[in-house]
């Protein structure tokens, strides 16, 4: 017997269609086996699908966990967005927090210029990484998560234009198990980015909110303020703010439903 589960396509830190970052989001009555959210991750074929369940514990709204098209992320900001956004609509909410697995109790809200998102911060110091530069094709300053969700570096480079100008080697950056985040001042933005993470199956990343959870506390002090305007470089594009508080980041954008309907499951 077939299974309709509802599916929603949002484009997330978006004020349109066909910019921002894509996200499957799926409401679902109970967890399914984790073989089936994978392959559902992988029919989608997303940088992420988010799925949330309703939470029994009392400790958050929802329970939510997130697959790319090959492996479930320990933290993911866009789809986390892209989840509330879903959720706040047709709740007619003002807030809403999930419980993640590895990332904590997370939390989106309505904000003035549509959504902020709450996510831990990551930190970083400063690393060699030979292999890290040679894959990007770059010589930079290499800083390596400490703390945090997810295995992250941030390099730094000297501008915009060398950021928007990598050509990464994808199949030896696929062997290096980080999320490699590539950064500078901004022309427009206070910074820039662009974030290639093929060995979790996403080559490059159109806009992501994990990266951004480390983006700010490594930039804060660079820039002499706690609050900030970012762009990051994909082809799709995508602007956010960034904003310290309380050793949480929150990330402020918009999100634009694309696509609502079912997603059909053989059982």
């Amino acid at each position: 017997m077939t299974m309709k589960l509802p599916y929603f396509h949002v484009d997330a830190f978006a004020n349109c269609p066909f910019t921002g970052n894509q996200a499957a989001v799926m409401p679902l009555d109970a967890w399914l086996p984790d073989d089936v959210l994978q392959a559902i991750g992988e029919e989608n074929n997303f940088a992420e699908t988010a799925f949330v369940v309703a939470d029994e514990t009392g400790e958050a709204d929802w329970e939510l966990r997130w697959f790319t098209p090959t492996s479930e992320v320990a933290m993911c900001g866009h789809a986390t967005l892209a989840a509330g956004h879903v959720l706040l609509s047709r709740d007619d909410a003002d807030r809403v927090t999930f419980r993640t697995r590895q990332a904590g109790i997370l939390e989106v809200r309505k904000s003035d210029a549509g959504y902020e998102l709450s996510l831990p911060v990551t930190l970083v110091e400063s690393r060699e990484h030979v292999e890290l530069l040679a894959a990007l094709g770059v010589a930079g300053e290499v800083y390596e998560s400490v703390s945090g969700a997810e295995a992250t570096a941030i390099v730094l480079l000297d501008s915009e234009a060398e950021v928007r100008a990598l050509k990464p080697d994808i199949r030896k950056l696929g062997a290096i198990d980080l999320m490699a985040i590539c950064t500078a001042r901004g022309e427009t933005s206070d910074i820039v980015s662009r974030v290639f993470v093929p060995a979790w199956g996403v080559d490059e990343d159109s806009v992501t909110g994990s990266a951004h959870a480390a983006l700010a506390p490594f930039w804060a002090p660079r820039l002499g303020k706690d609050e900030f305007t970012a762009h990051q470089a994909s082809k799709r594009g995508g602007d956010l703010t960034c904003r310290l508080e309380n050793g949480r980041t929150w990330l402020g954008g918009e999100c634009v439903t694309v696509v609502e309907g079912f997603f059909y499951l053989p059982g």
